[in-house]
């Protein structure tokens, strides 16, 4: 049974208690009722233990005790302590590798485990070709490290690109521009966007048990989305929002009810583009009060509405350094990502629940957003929040270590030799770290053999790699992490745009020819 509670307090003698009572039987030539009802113990019991003692190996004196069990015997396991610990860090690895394991799967490794060690296992294992539902709720009592759990969705290229050389290359760089501009806490600044739709994510609420659906009120089957770019600097200040909205022309009623100071914009897919981005910056450089003089960073991930030309021309002018951040990285090192647009989207989707609770019947509307947005946008943005965004993304304190291995586990998937470095001219496999402990305790001796290395479940089911890698599309350069600002940099987009406007222009060329 998955949940036996004990009843009784049956088999409950201690081993030595009882080992007493049977030496003055054995020994002494006491009657064993009469020893038995000395030491409260069933005279039945007291005479089987008797006589598993005489017909022990062991010779019964005051030092030798024999090996007998005493009480209930504990239910057999297939696999013994050793092998289960090797089970339950082979889970671990698979779930920092995000590729971890249903309960389905679990019970089938545990099958062809026990298989692989040819342990003995109950038949309906061998009839279904899998581990018993009772093991694994067993499996999962003895071992409290582990538990099931709700994975969150990670794309490919965000699990890939966060890497040991790609961290290094952005903490280099973040190194230059701090040793070369000597920024202050208050001149280091993060931007981002994120979305507000007017469908929210209801909150839970408190309902009848046995009920098996449960409704809360939204105001549409699909939102209609408001992108929100924030910025925040170390010490914990922010600047007013800026909304965009999915219109073709902006008004300024649109953010009447929004946060102090914030500003708007619009286009058709409300999506941020070169344009917007322009008027943000304007924004920026107004608020911080930025020069040529008194310069400060500005960190931001790698999108085409982020790296004009004409944004870097004008960042550049007004002493904004901007520094990217690695392709498919920011939920690693984007400080508004870490640890204030979560709360912010919390409190807005509360905001949102109280918004309908008091206006009933009435559907919520884009222009009703950045009033929801100011009553949750102080109680995200604090300065706690954004202190810890910072902190943990190894930004402010500089900590270039701050990613545990561990961290890194899921681009190890598709780690590739390296092409740049030239291959040898004897192609020999080295040996593995298993292997060279093994020829170490055996005093270098190389001749074959069995391996006393212990069968571990990735032996069954080793960890594989991503295949070679294909070479990108159409000649596609590949995101980095670089100091946009920089003149080689700079000059590097231009070329870039100029080659991408002719090849514009040479494709419009053959539409109207055709």
């Amino acid at each position: 049974m998955r949940k036996y509670k004990r009843k009784t307090n049956r088999a409950g003698t201690p081993a030595d208690v009882m080992l007493r009572a049977a030496k003055e039987v054995v020994h002494d030539m006491k009657p064993c009722r009469s020893v038995a009802k000395d030491y409260n113990i069933p005279h039945t019991t007291l005479r089987r233990y008797c006589h598993k003692l005489r017909c022990a190996p062991l010779q019964l004196n005051e030092t030798t005790a024999p090996i007998l069990t005493v009480g209930y015997v504990k239910s057999r396991q297939v696999f013994s302590t050793e092998e289960e610990v090797m089970l339950v860090a082979y889970l671990l690895k698979a779930s920092n590798l995000y590729y971890g394991l249903c309960p389905k799967e679990v019970r089938k490794l545990a099958y062809d485990f026990a298989i692989k060690l040819e342990r003995k296992i109950p038949e309906n294992w061998t009839e279904a070709k899998i581990a018993g539902v009772e093991w694994f709720t067993g499996f999962l009592k003895r071992h409290k490290n582990i538990s099931l759990r709700t994975p969150e969705a990670t794309s490919l290229g965000r699990a890939t690109s966060f890497n040991r050389h790609n961290a290094d290359t952005f903490f280099n760089n973040l190194e230059e521009v701090m040793n070369r501009h000597h920024f202050e806490p208050q001149d280091i600044w993060n931007i981002d966007e994120t979305g507000f739709t007017t469908v929210q994510k209801p909150s839970k609420i408190i309902s009848g048990t046995g009920v098996k659906q449960v409704g809360t009120i939204v105001s549409a089957e699909r939102g209609t989305l408001v992108t929100c770019c924030c910025g925040v600097n170390v010490l914990g200040n922010s600047i007013p929002p800026m909304f965009i909205f999915p219109r073709v022309n902006y008004r300024d009623h649109f953010v009447r009810d929004g946060p102090n100071g914030c500003i708007g914009a619009a286009h058709p897919s409300g999506w941020m583009t070169s344009t917007n981005f322009f008027k943000f910056m304007e924004h920026f450089v107004k608020h911080t009060r930025c020069s040529p003089e008194q310069p400060v960073l500005l960190l931001l991930d790698n999108h085409d509405s982020h790296v004009s030309v004409d944004i870097l021309d004008f960042a550049k002018n007004s002493g904004v350094v901007m520094l990217s951040f690695p392709p498919h990285c920011s939920h690693k090192f984007q400080p508004l990502d870490r640890s204030v647009y979560f709360p912010l989207k919390k409190f807005y989707n509360s905001g949102c629940d109280a918004w309908l609770m008091m206006n009933k019947g009435k559907t919520l509307t884009i222009y009703d957003i950045p009033g929801i947005v100011k009553e949750a946008f102080p109680l995200a943005m604090t300065q706690a929040n954004i202190q810890s965004g910072f902190r943990v993304s190894g930004i402010f304190p500089f900590n270039r270590n701050v990613f545990g291995d561990e961290e890194f586990l899921p681009s190890s998937v598709t780690d590739r030799p390296n092409p740049e470095i030239p291959e040898t001219d004897e192609d020999v496999p080295q040996p593995s770290t298993s292997q060279v402990v093994t020829e170490a305790r055996q005093g270098h001796d190389t001749s074959p053999g069995p391996s006393s290395r212990p069968m571990s479940p990735e032996d069954v089911r080793p960890f594989t790699t991503a295949g070679p890698r294909k070479s990108s599309a159409k000649g596609r350069k590949r995101g980095r992490t670089r100091i946009l600002t920089d003149t080689p940099e700079k000059e590097e987009l231009r070329r870039d745009e100029q080659r991408r406007e002719l090849a514009k222009r040479k494709r419009s060329r053959r539409k109207s020819e055709a």
